[in-house]
């Protein structure tokens, strides 16, 4: 982690290393438990160990960007690569058809699975050693409960919204209690079992904390703000919501109004290395390199995923930016996204459309644009984003991604092989979210009118980050203001859809929301009707609701608990 001293003993790694049979063997027998390593200074290294566990992924189980199972899966983004074949277990996700749990080369769900109960984990042993520090000796006792049991609620929350029916571990259980632990908890129980520990944080956690990247008050309130959201949109056994709980949207304005932040007044600057833990940034798991290590500790969820055809970068070109996210980007006359009309024609010409959100180019990579902001590196017109740079143009098409990208001459980029790694923090809560979390609520709570400045004050920001090089034209195509009036509901509730789309497009949170909304079945079918006319791979891909809003129980988690968990509606 950045500015925070890894200071880890073999022994105490040792002591909270797992097997490979599965994320319940934490103390391997033989090695330290929590009675002998009872002291200050390793539980601090274990609370960094604990830290450093959120971010331990890579493309074959990643716990960060969560790009597969929010982009690709949800109508942002193409798979990409060099074809089907290609990484042929995301073509899966792609074409919603994970019906054989664990089926696939990569196996990317169960380590997802694995690698987030093994941050579990180290968790739990953290917080069982410091429970035997008497607090006269340990001045920081509470706060490093509270920040440990914020990352064990950030850990359930992720595995909750991408397999609903999960066990939740605490460190109180014995081994024997956890072998015994299910995974049916009631809905509303499981919910309020997360809250718990971010309420635990949010009443312990200090508001600044000495060293950036550890939880503090306004993260635990963010993250707050953020489940009260995702629980009151309540689902039946079927994943169908049925109803929205307005106590719970009472509480997502509360805990959104104790967040400390504000937006970056560049929207680029959420994607650059220079504003790293800035003001906009509530909550973000580290990432660094030139730490000691071999290779150091950069963000690999995304290693695959450069442009292929630029020297530059090298592999592997996945991720590509839909048509349909695209297109829309567009805007029209009076400034306003096309909310009904943006698929009805594509955006291949942005110059000769004339219209668009500034937000596409820091998005998208777009043939004959600069990408990430450079029109040269060495030689004039090198880092313009050219068609040559897709891997597969004729299955995929030809955008790339930009935001999870930098500049191959930052200090931040690492080339490992043909893989691409960055220092980048993963930012899994900014405040652009926490003001969308609010003006949803208020809008669902029929306060729509208060939702609009709200709207407006992202729609500005994006206004105004245009002073970076971002087309390689001298026409100004950005045609983007800030909304009048919301004349109904309606037309509020299309207004926030959207503008979450466009904000967020290709940071992984898209097939997410289209779930909690209960819209995923209508929005992902009508998406493919339109797909299947221009890109013959999707010919066969269909949505079935009830199913397709989770992704299965791993069949190694089932067959390891003898059966104990229960597989997921439909698989």
């Amino acid at each position: 982690m950045k500015k925070i001293k890894l200071i880890i003993t073999c022994a105490i790694a040792l002591a909270i290393s797992s097997c490979n049979d599965g994320f319940l063997d934490v103390e391997p027998s033989g090695l330290l438990s929590s009675d002998n390593v009872a002291t200050e200074e390793n539980a601090e290294g274990l609370v960094i160990a604990a830290y450093a566990g959120i971010g331990n992924d890579d493309i074959g189980g990643p716990i960060t960007n969560p790009w597969v199972y929010g982009s690709v899966r949800a109508d942002d983004a193409y798979k990409g690569g060099g074809g089907r074949t290609d990484l042929a277990e995301i073509d899966r996700y792609e074409q919603y058809n994970l019906t054989i749990p664990d089926a696939g080369s990569l196996l990317m769900l169960p380590n997802t699975w694995e690698n987030y109960y093994k941050a579990i984990s180290r968790i739990n042993f953290a917080l069982r050693v410091i429970n035997e520090i008497p607090e006269s000796s340990y001045p920081n006792k509470t706060v490093r409960m509270a920040e440990l049991r914020f990352l064990r609620g950030h850990c359930h929350f992720i595995l909750k919204i991408m397999f609903k029916h999960i066990p939740y571990i605490s460190d109180n259980l014995t081994d024997d209690q956890i072998l015994q632990t299910t995974n049916d908890m009631p809905q509303e129980e499981l919910w309020n079992k997360i809250a718990d520990d971010f309420l635990f944080a949010y009443d312990n956690l200090p508001q600044q904390q000495d060293q950036v990247g550890r939880a503090n008050k306004s993260a635990a309130a963010g993250y707050l703000a953020k489940l009260r959201l995702y629980q009151a949109y309540e689902q039946d056994e079927n994943n169908q919501v049925v109803g929205i709980d307005q106590e719970r949207l009472e509480e997502v304005i509360h805990y959104a109004d104790e967040v400390q932040g504000s937006l970056e007044p560049d929207f680029a600057n959420n994607f650059l290395p220079d504003y790293e833990n800035g003001q906009e940034s509530v909550w973000a798991v580290q990432f660094s390199l030139n730490d000691g290590t071999e290779v150091g500790r950069g963000s690999y969820a995304t290693a695959v995923n450069s442009p292929t055809g630029s020297s530059f970068y090298g592999c592997c070109g996945f991720h590509q930016a839909s048509q349909n996210m695209v297109n829309a980007f567009k805007t029209d006359e009076n400034g306003l996204p096309l909310l009904d009309t943006f698929n009805d024609s594509d955006l291949t010409d942005p110059d000769a459309y004339g219209s668009i959100d500034p937000r596409m180019d820091h998005t998208v990579g777009f043939p004959g644009r600069p990408f990430k902001y450079m029109n040269t590196i060495s030689e004039p017109g090198d880092m313009i984003y050219k068609t040559s740079w897709a891997r597969d143009p004729g299955v995929y098409g030809f955008y790339g991604n930009m935001k999870e990208q930098q500049s191959p001459d930052c200090s931040c980029f690492i080339k490992q092989g043909p893989f691409i790694a960055t220092s980048v923090n993963y930012v899994f809560i900014r405040y652009a979210d926490i003001l969308l979390f609010k003006a949803e609520a208020l809008i669902q709570l029929d306060r729509w009118d208060e939702a609009l400045p709200i709207i407006n004050q992202v729609r500005n920001r994006a206004a105004q980050s245009t002073s970076r090089p971002l087309s390689a034209g001298a026409s100004d195509v950005y045609n983007i203001q800030p909304y009048a009036s919301f004349p109904s509901k309606e037309f509020a509730w299309k207004a926030l859809k959207f503008e979450r789309r466009l904000e967020f497009a290709m940071e992984g949170w898209r097939f997410f929301d289209l779930v909690r909304w209960g819209e995923a079945e209508a929005t992902l079918n009508d998406y493919l009707d339109v797909e299947k006319q221009k890109h013959d791979y999707l010919s066969n891909a269909y949505f079935t609701a009830g199913r397709d809003e989770y992704y299965p129980i791993p069949q190694k988690e089932i067959d390891f608990t003898k059966g104990i968990y229960t597989q997921n509606t439909g698989y």
